[in-house]
């Protein structure tokens, strides 16, 4: 594991005013991780923002503070530091990255493998299960008690990110933090029942819908699902409603590389990758301006159809696979 830098421990315990953001579209690592962050820093006595792009989702509003989350920057010359988390890329900070990024020092801390370099102090370990646990680092060396409310936040990240602690990226100190979290008070067939027992009727009418989608290549090696908007309207939900849906293909015991690929928006295409073993889906992603993790990476592309960016996919991958 990488050290945190006492460099980032100086500039969080000297600044009284610090603004937290996370990545667009934020998923239970960086929405839990950013939450937690605000209630150590809050702890400290500082004064946080809690930035958001988006508001957040029916998926994951039963993260406690999730009300706290600003989707207006207020006047960052104010700010003393600021901090990113779960971000592996200034891009991915969305539509505010350049403004965020004028407020010096800039924190980074993120476990992506496929990081871009950015800001002006980073902790990037991409040996860790989730940004979750590597926040729960941070509170310890910065002498914070986690609250319940912070250690069922971290909770949330590292179970989401870890796929309930079977991904490869799962060690023995995840565990460890696990448990440490267990000890403040947090119930984890609580916080699984809300990351993934939560589907009310229109989803499962969605996931009937993108599961017979489904096409299989290179002797079920190779699984593709995908919704539209067409989808999305025919059974009243959106894009949130499709967290976790790539699990389902990746799951076929056949599989090598699960592609979701989502029509998001009009002209925008979103794809989630999910692959097992040596498969590097992180690569793919960033020739396609993405990025993430060997296993698990993902990208957003304008100017294709679901059809034509599955064939270049296709071309990409069946070496791969």
């Amino acid at each position: 594991m990488k050290e945190l830098r006492t460099e980032i421990l100086e500039v969080i315990r000297n600044s009284r005013r610090i603004v937290l953001a996370a990545h667009i579209y934020p998923d239970a690592d960086a929405l839990g991780s950013e939450l937690a962050l605000g209630e150590i820093l809050t702890a400290l006595g500082k004064e946080v923002c809690l930035y958001s792009e988006e508001p957040v989702t029916h998926i994951l509003d039963f993260l406690p503070g999730s009300g706290r989350l600003e989707t207006t920057l207020p006047p960052l010359s104010d700010f003393d530091c600021a901090v990113s988390l779960d971000c592996g890329d200034r891009h991915r900070l969305g539509k505010a990255a350049d403004s965020l990024l004028t407020v010096h020092p800039f924190i980074v801390i993120d476990h992506h493998a496929g990081h871009k370099d950015f800001g002006d102090l980073r902790w990037v370990d991409a040996g860790r299960s989730s940004t979750g646990e590597m926040v729960f680092d941070l509170s310890r060396r910065l002498g914070v008690d986690l609250s319940y409310e912070a250690a069922y936040c971290l909770f949330a990240a590292i179970v989401s990110d870890t796929g309930s602690f079977k991904y490869s990226s799962t060690t023995a100190y995840t565990f460890h933090v696990a448990g440490e979290l267990m000890k403040k008070g947090v119930k984890p067939q609580e916080i699984s029942g809300f990351l993934f027992d939560n589907f009310s009727k229109n989803r499962l009418q969605l996931l009937q819908n993108v599961l017979a989608t489904l096409d299989l290549y290179e002797d079920d090696r190779l699984a593709f699902i995908h919704v539209s908007r067409e989808m999305f309207e025919r059974t009243g939900t959106g894009s949130a409603d499709t967290e976790l849906f790539i699990n389902y293909p990746r799951s076929l015991s056949t599989v090598k590389v699960a592609i979701f690929i989502k029509e998001v928006e009009a002209n925008v295409i979103g794809v989630s990758m999910r692959a097992k073993g040596e498969c590097d889906v992180a690569r793919l992603a960033d020739g396609f301006g993405g990025g993430g993790h060997r296993n698990a990476a993902g990208f957003k592309i304008i100017g294709e159809t679901i059809h034509s960016l599955k064939m270049k996919l296709l071309r990409e991958l069946i070496p791969l696979v």
